[in-house]
Formats: C-alpha cells, structure tokens, sequence
C-alpha cells in the first residue's frame, strides 16, 4: 500500500465518517428527515474538497500493480466516498449528464476495468472484505444502526456462502453418495442461521434510522457519465448457487437470468466465475427427480429427506426477507414520505412498486410457492415428498 493510498484510507476511517455522521445528526432534526438541500453546505463542501485533493494524488500515482486486494480496497474507498457524495447530493445523476467528481471517476473507471468489476463501492467492501482496524471497520457514518445493518448482512452472507459451499462439494459426489447427507446438514444449518440473522436484524434495526440515514448510502450514482445502481446484499454467488443447484429458480428463466447478468460485476471475480460455472449444472433436485425409481433405498431416503428440509429453509429465509425486512424497511416508511422524495427510494433503480414486485416473484420461487403467472418448483418438491416413507 502505497503512502498516498494510506493516507486516504486513514481519512476514510476518520474525517470521513465524522462528516458524514456530522450532516446526518443535522438531517435527523428536520421535520422532512428525507431533504438534504440547504443543509449542512460548508460539511459538504468539506467532504468534497478534502477527499478530491487525496484522489488527485492517487490519480496521479498511476497503476501502482500492487495486486488485486490492494486495488480492490482502494476502489472501495473510491466509491464509498462517491456514494456519499450521492447521498449528501454533491452529485446526483437526474441533473447531469458526467459525474462532477472527475478525477474520483477518473479512478473508479481505471481501478474497476483493470481487476474486472463494477467502479463503484460493492456489497463486499462493507461486508465480506472489510479489514478491520482496532476492531473498527469501515462505514458511513457511526451510528449504531448502520453498524448493526452491516454487521447482520455480513452475517448472513457468510453464512449463505457455507451453504453454498457445501452443495457445491456434492456435486462431485452425486447425490447418492454417503458424504452427501453431511453436506445437505451443513446447508441447513448454515441456512437456520441466516434466519436467526434475518430475525435479529428485524429484532435491533431501527426503521427510521434504516430509512433516511443508512439507505440513502446505497443509492445509484454517476462514475463518468454511467449510472450505476446501488450496491445490493445478494451481490455474492452464495445466494444463486444455492438457488440454481436446489432446482429452484433456473438460469434459462428469462427474469432470473437478467438479475445473474446485471449482478455480475457487482461481485468479486471469484464468485462471478463460481456463478458461471453452477450455471450449466444440473440442479441436485433434478438429480433426484432423475432417480425416483430408487426411492426404495435408504440412502435416498435419508438425503432426499435432507434436501427437501434445505429447500423448505431457503424457502422460509427468502420468505422471512420480503415479509419482514422489505416490507418494514423499504415499503411501510415510503408510505409517509414526502412526494418529491419517492422516485429516489431504491438503490436499484426501478421505482418502488416494480422492485417489490420483482421481489415478490423471487421469493416465490425460492420458496417453491404454487402459482399460474411464473415458473416454479411446487410440482416438483410435490413429487419428492410423495416418493419418502410415511
């Protein structure tokens, strides 16, 4: 790491977040938490000035090849400082056509093209590949519900990843082998414990505190004259792998593979290829379609029983997900917001009622529900349960 990379991680972790934290206390006092215009200007410009004078340096620095860690942390310092430029509306995309922020652009573009991912800041920067420092790690601000927000979503994307691991390990293995009970066990229990995650997260996480002082971090933002979305908490693979390789939502489903191919470059190389690859898998639900004429045997007893208990999990973790957090999270506060402010809601672009109708059908599918108006597994795991011993 370089001195100039340093010195802008260390403001990251202080002068940074006190801004950010300082504008937030002054947001929170109005009576229209949402507005940030006229509020707060000299912080503002503050934010701006001291983080472009350290990005001019690093632009000038040039391509230090220090490897792909160092680079990727470096363009999540970028974008986190970008993002709350969005936040505070230094910038905001319905009013420009390029970023005003060129040279932290200039960056971005160059760090983003060199190691294969999105230039702006990702899930994995505040979650998965986040070091800490004396304990500490890197956010907005310090307020307590963004470190519980962060911390429950880390959570519960290491503990998808488990599951996703271990399905991927039967693959090899074939559903008929006497490991492959073990691994289903480890998927759902790592799955019980992305409930627990999701229940306390739901239990701790202020709403209000959610709504007009964390989310407006994850809002879509110009880098150069592209928009890009906000960083999202599935932009890992473990989530699709498990989805694909349970046989519950398919890569050929049209809607479904949209959300793979705009999730691509939101996620660390090493996810995007594990993702390519489980998308020409066939599914372990498939699989044991393919072997009902065995249904006799104890070993698929044990594991097809197995299976259907990982399913019915990952089922109820989706369902928990909508039911619960969007709904109080996202949907309920936008009821009482003020008008101008709704379009600028989602930190995945599409207005409100189609994200949560998108969200809706994607629940649905991993959860296997019964329905006319899209493709799902109900028949299936019908079939399933109907081959195991009473």
């Amino acid at each position: 790491m370089t001195a100039c990379t340093r010195e802008f991680d260390a403001w990251i972790r202080s002068s940074f977040c006190e801004i950010n934290s300082r504008l937030e206390a002054l947001y929170w006092q109005q009576k229209d938490k949402a507005n940030v215009e006229n509020v707060g200007e000299t912080l503002k410009q503050q934010l701006q000035t001291e983080g472009t004078e350290l990005i001019k340096a690093l632009v000038a620095e040039g391509n230090t090849d220090e490897g792909f860690d160092n680079a990727f942390d470096l363009l999540g310092n970028v974008g986190l400082y970008m993002a709350a430029c969005r936040r505070h509306e230094i910038t905001e995309p319905s009013r420009e056509r390029t970023s005003p922020l060129v040279e932290a652009s200039t960056l971005a573009m160059h760090i983003g093209a060199s190691i294969g991912v999105t230039p702006r800041f990702a899930t994995a920067h505040l979650t998965t590949h986040n070091t800490a420092v004396n304990g500490v790690y890197k956010r907005f601000t310090d307020l307590a519900d963004e470190k519980i927000f962060v911390d429950y979503n880390t959570k519960g994307i290491l503990a998808y990843k488990r599951a996703a691991d271990a399905l991927l390990k039967i693959l090899p293995l074939g559903v008929s082998h006497p490991i492959t009970g073990d691994l289903l066990k480890v998927a759902k229990y790592a799955l019980q414990d992305v409930i627990e995650s999701n229940q306390q997260l739901f239990d701790k996480l202020d709403t209000e505190r959610f709504f007009y002082c964390v989310r407006p971090y994850y809002k879509p933002h110009r880098v150069g004259s592209q928009v890009y979305r906000g960083a999202n908490a599935g932009d890992f693979a473990g989530i699709n792998v498990i989805d694909m390789l349970l046989g519950l939502c398919v890569a050929n489903e049209p809607s479904y593979s949209q959300m793979l191919v705009d999730k691509f470059l939101y996620m660390m190389p090493e996810d995007q290829q594990i993702l390519r690859d489980c998308m020409r898998r066939t599914s372990l639900m498939d699989s044991f379609l393919n072997l009902g004429s065995q249904h006799g045997a104890s070993w698929y007893q044990e594991n097809v029983s197995l299976f259907l208990e990982v399913c019915e999990l990952h089922g109820e973790g989706a369902t928990q997900h909508h039911n619960q957090l969007v709904e109080k999270y996202i949907a309920q506060p936008s009821n009482s917001m003020a008008e101008q402010h709704l379009d600028k809601v989602t930190a995945s672009g599409p207005p409100l009622s189609v994200l949560l109708g998108s969200l809706e059908k994607l629940r649905d599918r991993r959860a296997a529900n019964q329905r006319d108006d899209i493709f799902t597994r109900y028949h299936d795991i019908q079939k399933l349960k109907a081959t195991l011993s009473r």
